[in-house]
């Protein structure tokens, strides 16, 4: 199955004197694994949203598509 994935380039941002040079949000200093951490606790987007107001849903997104990008490139890279 091939799935377009959304273009995380215009959301994600890596500065080296940022959050240590973490993947963040949009230059904000919310990073994308605090996102993915939020997810994976079980927080909805809209409650993610209401606690992170700086965010989007596309926001969100990206942070899955980045994931999604980087799981599949260590799996092409063990292959």
């Amino acid at each position: 199955m091939s799935v377009k994935s959304m273009d995380y380039t215009r959301h994600i941002t890596i500065e080296p004197g940022k959050r240590g040079g973490k993947p963040c949000i949009r230059g904000l200093r919310i990073t994308v694994y605090d996102v993915l951490d939020y997810l994976a606790s079980g927080m909805t987007e809209v409650e993610i949203l209401k606690d992170l107001p700086d965010l989007t849903s596309d926001d969100i997104r990206a942070c899955l598509a980045f994931a999604a990008d980087r799981e599949r490139r260590l799996v092409s890279l063990s292959s």
